[in-house]
């Protein structure tokens, strides 16, 4: 490959993943006006156009998707051996970013970064929170983390954190002059703190379990966050019962500040896991962080 085409190739590429010529011209040093000059000569040699233009978006064409998918791992490929090369020293450096669901920011890595960052004084780390179903290829992030191992089958799974139990609860001032539910159903006469879905738009319905029964309660209330620790804040301001990671809110119980309820209903998910894509070759810093966070039974 000619090195006008491997420049023209890798501008497409940049274009097709920011769905921007402004964004992919920022990222790669060049003028908006030399990039738009390098697709058009790119589409030209191909004779075939590659991204759809309009006034307020890019898109790849279908040939211009196909092309995606078929040179996308090679530049990939290009740029993982160029940092692991980089990162070859003494000890493992770098920049590591990863996307993941605010609750697992207290429950997983606040406990145990400073031990990373101070072992691995060279590597730092980027945690994006977010509560969606994140691309982490297109979006361009080492990993993801979600509950459970259910993933794409072109991904790993490392699981770094035990299973984690959810609770319902409320603050002595929300309880006063109302009965605590008996059971899920009895939600239903309650002021409940919803949880919006980012990646849907749906309200999370809250999910019970007894005896091996499974079922999950559509729950209504004055308010949606779509956050758990705000969900855990308007528990403690009496607003309303929250259906929120026991973990982060047991030291809650001992002061008194909230009381849990229907303790019997609460089921266990499997914990948390981080994910990436099984095709990257890690580099020596991404490798040291899964190790780090990789979740040992005690």
């Amino acid at each position: 490959m000619r090195r006008d085409e491997f420049t023209e190739m890798r501008a497409f590429l940049e274009v097709a993943r920011e769905r921007s010529f402004t964004r992919a011209a920022s990222k790669l040093g060049v003028t908006r006006s030399a990039l738009s000059h390098t697709i058009s000569a790119l589409e030209a040699r191909l004779g075939v156009r590659l991204l759809s233009r309009t006034t307020r978006d890019v898109a790849p064409t279908a040939a211009g998707a196909r092309l995606v998918e078929s040179i996308q791992p090679h530049f990939e490929g290009i740029a993982a051996e160029v940092s692991a090369i980089r990162a070859l020293r003494d000890k493992p450096s770098g920049h590591i970013r990863v996307v993941c669901p605010d609750d697992a920011v207290d429950l997983v890595f606040r406990s145990r970064l400073p031990a990373f960052l101070r072992d691995y004084p060279d590597i730092s780390v980027e945690l994006i929170v977010d509560n969606g179903f994140t691309n982490i290829v297109e979006r361009q992030f080492d990993a993801g983390v979600r509950l459970g191992e259910a993933i794409a089958r072109d991904m790993v799974a490392v699981r770094i954190g035990p299973d984690v139990s959810y609770a319902v609860v409320g603050s002595p001032g929300y309880f006063e002059g109302r009965a605590a539910p008996a059971t899920p159903h009895d939600l239903t006469d309650h002021n409940c703190v919803n949880l919006r879905l980012p990646s849907s738009g749906a309200l999370y319905a809250w999910e019970f379990e007894k005896d091996g029964r499974e079922f999950s309660v559509r729950v209504e209330g004055q308010l949606v966050m779509t956050n758990i620790g705000s969900a855990i804040n308007a528990a403690l301001d009496g607003a309303g019962l929250s259906y929120v990671p026991r973990d982060l809110v047991r030291h809650y119980y001992d002061s008194g500040q909230l009381k849990e309820v229907l303790v019997d209903w609460a089921p266990t998910f499997q914990g948390y896991h981080l994910y990436y894509p099984s095709r990257r070759h890690p580099s020596p810093a991404f490798s040291a962080f899964v190790e780090a966070f990789r979740h040992r039974q005690r």
